[in-house]
């Protein structure tokens, strides 16, 4: 797994603007970024690849807020183990 910053996201999501990005995050329909820096952060690769093959599937977005809930409970026992 690897962390990537907001121009690979906007790349591997389609998703044009950071903006469209933080609007799907309050929509929860995209995780929140983790902290990297002290000013930067970005997204585990393996939600984004996640969220983009649920869209991909055509998951509803119904189905994606439960995807996005999985994936922040999963980082939570990451860091909880």
């Amino acid at each position: 797994m690897s962390i990537l910053r907001i121009p690979a996201v906007l790349a591997e999501t389609g998703h044009r603007s950071h903006a469209s990005i933080y609007s799907s995050i309050k929509a929860g329909l995209f995780t929140k970024a983790v902290q990297i820096g002290e000013r930067s952060v970005g997204w585990p690769s393996d939600e984004v690849q996640a969220i983009n093959a649920a869209r991909i599937a055509g998951k509803s977005e119904a189905e994606i807020m439960a995807l996005v809930i999985r994936l922040h409970a999963k980082r939570a026992e990451l860091v909880t183990a």
